[in-house]
């Protein structure tokens, strides 16, 4: 039986150079790395590491382009006119809801 066991993956150019780089810094080669990630799989019994989606958040208006809040603000004034308004209880109750605020 032999001790080791072939594995392929497939992988983006970048990504792998960018992770061997980093590795070759910790004096690690990939196999190892790999090794060392199976092994976390099998003590935690599940990936080493949480997946999840991120929390959605407010948009930032300092993050946004000037093109960007002008498409905003059309959208607030459009929804104006069209008498589609909310108070502001119902607005804080909508934050505090989707957003923990």
């Amino acid at each position: 039986m032999p001790k080791t066991a072939n594995l392929y993956v497939r992988i983006e150019p970048e990504v792998k150079e960018q992770a061997e780089k980093i590795l070759d810094e910790l004096g690690i080669s990939a196999s190892s790395a790999i090794a060392m990630y199976y092994k976390q799989i099998i003590l935690q019994r599940g990936l080493p590491f949480e997946i999840r989606l991120p929390d959605s958040k407010p948009t930032v208006v300092g993050g946004m382009t000037r093109e960007e809040l002008d498409i905003e603000l059309k959208k607030g004034i459009d929804s104006m006119k069209a008498g589609d308004t909310y108070t502001a209880d119902e607005v804080d109750a909508e934050l505090a809801e989707e957003f923990g605020v």
